[in-house]
């Protein structure tokens, strides 16, 4: 028998309330995502900077940072792809949604994102191969058209690359993983941040020292804005935070913190020596993708314990409940008075008391 009402000394006639579910089971299925999706968030974002900081080095005149950003670009655009297509299972099934456009869904508008960059994308990287010597001269007349039509490809690549960087947040947010969900106004904010500062790191490792100024820009605004969202998600969701600050999630949030932090001082101090700026660009770049995988792996987490949906209701209805006990109370009722009168009980739940008590 177990203890009765509520005060001390008293049995209680049912058990303390926990959070198994029904039979045990867990209240949502884990995502059926695995690792690949994990990697397409990263290289979507580092396909997507990369346009942009190739963008700039064309419009600016920084060669080597030009051909450095389309030749990233390409490589994190088949990455992507191939990813992509991997977790759907069959290449058609892409095709298959390119049937339909749907503006209230972020996977179809995110497919057709990706459809119109790759193909801007594309179209930069074959320009650029254009040239080199050995393939100009195999192009022969054609190869001044094919180097013409970089710039037109590369700005197209660069004004989709936004869409691109962080439509992937949106689609994790619009899921009802309870840490996903609820990070929806943080996500897009760090997914961009993240993708600029990887963008960076690339600029780092591969631009000459005349061309790396906008390289190290970019890696402190990306790297200020990535820090910014990391935390946010890690400290500012309340119970649904809590996925991010436990456990494997937590252990990649941490690092892609310091690696972060590390790859922007580099970034600033190493001046001209080369080696530091490489081992900065890396490390920007490992922090974007522990970054992603933190971000992945804590939503995951956060379908295994029902309190992750429990209590959030709960809390849902209290205030509702709330909100209604506050519209019904007599519009002559003095403010001070209607607030004396509703209390939220400790058990989280909306109720009353006389102003008197209250």
């Amino acid at each position: 028998m177990g203890r009765r009402g509520g005060g001390p000394g008293q049995d209680l006639m049912v058990p303390e309330a926990d959070f198994q579910s029904y039979y045990g089971r867990a209240i949502l299925k884990p995502p059926v995502w695995k690792h690949d999706v994990a990697i397409y968030l990263f290289t979507g974002g580092l396909a997507a900077s990369s346009s942009l900081l190739a963008a700039g080095g064309d419009l600016t005149g920084r060669p080597s940072l030009r051909r450095a950003g389309r030749a990233s670009a390409m490589v994190a655009l088949l990455a992507s792809t191939f990813f992509l297509v991997k977790d759907l299972g069959r290449p058609e099934r892409f095709l298959n949604m390119l049937r339909v456009a749907k503006v209230t869904s972020p996977m179809s508008v995110g497919t057709w994102v990706l459809t119109a960059y790759g193909g801007a994308a594309g179209v930069a990287a074959v320009s650029e191969a254009a040239r080199l010597p050995v393939v100009r001269t195999r192009l022969g007349a054609l190869a001044g058209p094919a180097v013409a039509v970089g710039r037109p490809a590369g700005l197209a690549a660069a004004a989709v690359a936004p869409a691109l960087a962080t439509y992937t947040a949106v689609l994790l947010s619009d899921t009802a993983v309870p840490s996903w969900h609820e990070a929806y106004r943080q996500l897009p904010f760090l997914f961009a941040g993240s993708s600029m500062a990887s963008g960076a790191g690339v600029g780092l490792i591969a631009a000459a020292d005349a061309d790396v100024g906008p390289a190290r820009r970019l890696a402190v605004l990306g790297a200020a804005m990535e820090l910014a969202g990391a935390r946010s998600v890690r400290h500012s969701m309340g119970l649904l935070s809590e996925p991010y600050r436990t456990g494997r999630p937590a252990r990649l949030l941490m690092t892609g913190e310091v690696l972060t932090a590390t790859g922007v001082v580099g970034a600033m101090l190493g001046g001209r020596r080369r080696v530091i700026r490489a081992i900065s660009g890396g490390c920007l770049l490992a922090a974007s993708l522990a970054t992603r995988f933190g971000i992945f792996e804590g939503g995951v987490e956060s379908t295994k314990d029902p309190k992750y949906v429990v209590i959030p209701q709960r809390e849902r209805m209290a205030l509702r409940e709330a909100s209604a006990l506050r519209q019904a109370q007599p519009a002559s009722q003095p403010d001070d008075q209607r607030q004396r009168t509703e209390t939220v009980t400790p058990s989280g739940r909306a109720g009353t008391s006389s102003p008197t008590t209250g």
